[in-house]
C-alpha cells in the first residue's frame, strides 16, 4: 500500500486532482467528507461542537450550520483550534478504518486540506501539493464558489502559505494550467504512484 497525502490551498483545484486520481483507480479518503460525517445530526461530534460554540451553530433542522460556524472560526485562530481539536481526532479514527479496508497494493489518497498546517506530512509515504497562484485561487473562490472577495481572502489567509505547502511536497501539481495539461500531469503522477505502490508491496 502507498499512503499519499494530497493537499493544496483553498481554490487551488485539489478536488479536481483527487477526482482524476480516483478515475485512474486510487482509493480516496476525503478528510472534508469525513469531517462532515462526524458532525452529522445525532453524532457525539456534533454534540461536542454545540457544547463548545453554542446552539446558534445549528440550522433549523438540527444539522450543523457550516457557513455560520465557518464565519466564527475563520476569523479567530483560537476558536478554529478548538474546532480542530474536536473534529480532527474523529476524522483520524475514521480515516484509519477506511485505510485498513483497502487492498495491500492500493494507492490510498488522503485528501487533507490542512495537512501542512497540522504537520501531518510524516504520516504519509509521500505528499502531493496542488499549487495555484493566489490570484487564481481568489478568482475561483469569487467566480465559481460565489464568495465575497473579503471572505475569500480571509479563508486563504487562515491557511498555510504557498511556500509552506511547497516545502513539504514530494510532488507538486501546477494547476495554473488548462484542464488538458492538468489531466496529462495527473496521469504522469498516477503512473509514478502505481510504480511506487508495486515496489512497496513487493518489499
Amino acid at each position: 500500500m502507498l499512503k499519499v497525502g494530497l493537499t493544496g490551498g483553498i481554490g487551488a483545484g485539489k478536488s479536481e486532482v483527487s477526482r482524476l486520481l480516483v478515475e485512474h483507480g486510487a482509493v480516496l479518503i476525503d478528510a472534508d467528507r469525513i469531517a462532515r460525517e462526524v458532525v452529522a445530526p445525532g453524532t457525539p461530534g456534533l454534540a461536542a461542537v454545540v457544547e463548545a460554540f453554542g446552539a446558534d451553530v445549528l440550522a433549523a433542522d438540527g444539522s450543523l450550520d457550516r457557513p455560520r460556524l465557518g464565519a466564527i472560526v475563520f476569523a479567530d485562530p483560537e476558536k478554529l483550534a478548538v474546532l480542530n481539536s474536536i473534529v480532527h481526532p474523529l476524522v483520524g479514527l475514521r480515516s484509519r478504518e477506511l485505510e485498513e479496508a483497502a487492498a495491500p497494493d492500493a494507492v490510498v489518497i488522503h485528501d487533507v486540506p490542512l495537512l501542512t498546517e497540522n504537520g501531518l506530512a510524516p504520516l504519509y509515504d509521500l505528499v502531493i501539493v496542488v499549487d495555484a497562484s493566489p490570484e487564481t485561487q481568489l478568482d475561483r473562490l469569487v467566480r465559481l464558489r460565489g464568495m465575497t472577495e473579503e471572505d475569500a481572502r480571509a479563508r486563504m489567509a487562515a491557511q498555510a502559505t504557498r511556500a509552506q505547502r511547497r516545502e513539504i511536497a514530494d510532488i507538486v501539481i501546477d494547476n495554473d494550467v488548462p484542464l488538458d495539461t492538468l489531466h496529462k500531469r495527473v496521469t504522469d503522477v498516477w503512473d509514478d504512484l502505481v510504480r511506487r505502490a508495486r515496489e512497496a508491496s513487493a518489499e
